[in-house]
């Protein structure tokens, strides 16, 4: 299942590339993409862990950037 998120206050392109990073490393992600021209973030992972991937997703996301919100 692939979707995608609207990013508010991601502030650099670094920070976009560690929040990917991490991402990818999450257990069911079979994808990830951390846009900062875009504000977008996609995500490819299995349907039925969606929302357990999801959560761990916004948790790593506040190490990288606290200031940055993901809109679900």
């Amino acid at each position: 299942m692939k979707k995608k998120f609207k990013l508010i206050d991601l502030d650099c392109a670094n920070c976009a590339a560690k929040m990917e990073d991490a991402i990818k490393k999450i257990d069911g992600v079979e994808d990830a993409n951390v846009s900062f021209m875009t504000q977008k973030m996609t995500i490819v992972a299995e349907e039925d862990q969606f929302d357990r991937i999801m959560q761990e997703v916004v948790k790593v996301c506040n190490k990288v950037e606290p200031d940055c919100q993901i809109v679900l």
